[in-house]
């Protein structure tokens, strides 16, 4: 079995997309590269790499581009969510 027909690496990227969700909806309402900017980006590492040795995926150079790909789309479709919202609650 290939490592892109692996089913986990699949459900922990899901798990990673939803872990950033609401970081980077934060990520979208601070200062670029402020403290609080960095914190949404860094502060799900740590359960992105605690989900990776949970489910024993390894270390292959293939897990990294799918979880750092799932870890940036969550990154950015939280900030499209906030970015819907405000427009949504704006008035026009």
């Amino acid at each position: 079995m290939s490592i892109l027909e692996n089913p986990v690496l699949w459900a922990v990227a899901c798990a990673v997309f939803a872990l950033n969700l609401p970081f980077g909806f934060w990520r979208a309402g601070v200062l670029r590269f402020s403290r609080a900017w960095f914190l949404a980006v860094h502060l799900p590492v740590p359960g992105v790499v605690a989900l990776r040795l949970a489910c024993r995926l390894g270390w292959k150079p293939l897990t990294f581009a799918v979880l750092i790909t799932a870890f940036f789309l969550g990154q950015l479709f939280g900030g499209y969510v906030r970015l819907f919202l405000t427009r949504l609650a704006s008035p026009k």
